[in-house]
């Protein structure tokens, strides 16, 4: 599977309270409980640091502080092959969940899309647990595994039970369209580049940056999904919403966004319409 958007809410960096502190001096930043406080040694509101001088004198009488120790990022804890209760999905519980989720069945039935064999896969989260196991210490733990079938425009929910190994369910739903993967708008904006109406998208690059604008990597995407409404749009857009189509916010790497929200991609048919302004 190209893609699979990660969610792993419980790794958090240790480091990230030196991070703010470094850039509230960077910036002057007073931050809490240091305002008005006195700069010298035991001075009114002071806080001792580790590796001040004890008495507060350094040589010649004078007020001193040692250096401050750099910082010390620590690494995360190592990750066990199963999670316990509500914990976010191991790695190996993610990988064995999508590949338990893409039978050869889904997968020689379905196309992604490139138009490859195989569903576009889009996301793998942890499943909530049945109404009769919320009270159950050792409730098996399942994922849900996510995927657009474009070759029917069909959104499928795949239940994995990651105790037994088994999909318990699947569901297949036509008209539901989540936010787009990474693989998704990668596609979309190479469609839109092979497109004549790009030009104006390409203009805007090369006053940018100087550069011909040729691959979706030289840009930083976001995306949103498009819907049709009755009246408002080409008719060459009237089955958005059933069709998989997107429209995108490019911004130039390290530098400004490119307007680009007149023009709408379908990726299921594989076309770029212009919308009015």
């Amino acid at each position: 599977m190209r893609e699979l958007a990660r969610r792993h809410l419980g790794k958090v960096v240790a480091g990230t309270g030196i991070a703010v502190a470094a850039t509230a001096l960077m910036v002057g930043i007073t931050l809490p409980g240091t305002a008005g406080a006195d700069d010298s040694a035991g001075g009114p509101g002071s806080g001792r640091t580790t590796g001040q001088v004890a008495d507060g004198q350094g040589p010649g009488g004078q007020g001193q502080q040692a250096a401050v120790a750099p910082g010390v990022v620590q690494e995360a804890p190592p990750e066990g092959e199963k999670g316990t209760g509500r914990d976010p999905l191991t790695d190996d519980e993610f990988e064995r969940a999508g590949k338990l989720a893409l039978s050869r069945q889904l997968r020689d039935s379905s196309e992604d899309v490139e138009g490859d064999r195989g569903p576009q896969s889009l996301a793998i989260e942890l499943a909530e647990p049945e109404t009769d196991e919320l009270d159950v210490a050792d409730a098996p733990r399942r994922a849900d595994v996510t995927f657009y079938d474009y070759r029917d425009d069909t959104f499928v929910t795949r239940t994995v039970n990651l105790d037994t190994g088994k999909v318990e369910r699947t569901e297949t739903r036509h008209g539901v369209q989540p936010p787009l993967s990474r693989a998704e708008e990668t596609e979309a904006a190479r469609l839109l580049l092979a497109d004549p109406l790009s030009a104006g998208l390409k203009a805007d690059h090369k006053d940018a940056t100087g550069k011909e604008l040729t691959s979706p990597d030289q840009l930083v995407l976001s995306s949103m999904v498009y819907r049709s409404t009755p009246g408002a749009q080409p008719a060459a857009l009237d089955k958005c919403g059933e069709h998989r189509c997107a429209r995108l916010f490019p911004k130039v790497v390290n530098g400004p966004w490119i307007d680009t929200r007149h023009l709408v991609i379908d990726l299921s048919a594989r076309k770029v319409v212009e919308i009015d302004r």
